[in-house]
């Protein structure tokens, strides 16, 4: 049986596996096209740091067998930065959500590491988990399970400075925020704050040597929800809805470690 998962709002859900299908971008309309592009140019001209690259956007979402196989297949686009643009467009239904990838680095005692966005970003000031948006494989290469965890180790090393050995962090679960957009969380293995803090430092440190402001402008170590907000209240910015349900299960993941 295969049953389409339809969006609640913010949720975290089980997965083993992940088969991912490629499919055809949708086509606005000329009128919407260029409702779009004037909206692109406006962001733009506010944020001169934004880029139309290339991204992946989440066309679909299919669960196969019953609730607990954990066995998904995401349809997905070939996209550019711009086509986002179209959220804001009213009364076009052809906007897809984001695809992106994302991983929790455990810390010793047992919280995790958030980052906020600076304020060059596409998401200034959001606290979030280290990840991005997935760029579309070359043609004729793979976007498969393996070829995400690769573009999350890869996140990793680019905004905290941590390069894991093997690249491959384990497959955790998959994020889907209120407006739909899907992540894929990968599980690093847990070190201790101060290398993790180091390691960061060391990253920031080399980027403004370089004439370059890193992706993330803060770090921190936080437990649950709670502690998040607390943070971003003293240092400012807004946690992403996604992390309500993650900081959730990693709370009862500690809680039945301690427990066993």
């Amino acid at each position: 049986m295969t049953d389409t998962l339809p969006a609640t709002g913010a949720e975290l859900l089980d997965v083993h596996r992940i088969h991912l299908a490629e499919v055809e971008a949708p086509k606005p309309s000329p009128e919407d096209e260029a409702a779009r592009d004037r909206i692109w140019d406006e962001a733009v001209r506010a944020n001169p740091h934004l880029f139309d690259g290339p991204v992946t956007g989440c066309a679909g979402l299919e669960r196969h067998g019953g609730p607990q196989d954990g066995d998904l297949t995401v349809s997905w686009a070939r996209l550019t930065f711009r086509h986002r643009a179209l959220r804001r467009v009213p009364g076009n239904t052809d906007w897809l959500p984001s695809l992106f990838v994302s991983v929790i680095q455990p810390v010793d005692d047992g919280s995790l590491l958030a980052g906020r966005m600076a304020s060059w970003t596409a998401s200034p000031g959001r606290w979030l988990l280290p990840g991005g948006g997935v760029e579309p494989p070359a043609p004729g290469a793979a976007l498969d399970q393996a070829a995400l965890a690769r573009e999350a180790a890869r996140e990793l090393v680019e905004e905290v400075g941590v390069e894991l050995d093997p690249p491959q962090p384990r497959l955790w679960g998959i994020t889907r925020g209120g407006n739909g957009s899907l992540g894929v969380v990968h599980l690093a293995p847990p070190r201790s704050a101060e290398e993790l803090r180091a390691r960061f430092d060391a990253l920031a440190s080399a980027e403004r040597a370089e004439g370059r402001e890193p992706e993330l402008d803060r770090i921190a170590f936080v437990r649950s929800l709670a502690e998040l907000t607390e943070v971003a209240g003293e240092l400012g910015g807004r946690p992403v809805d996604y992390l309500t349900p993650v900081l959730r299960r990693r709370q009862e993941e500690t809680a039945d470690r301690r427990g066993a």
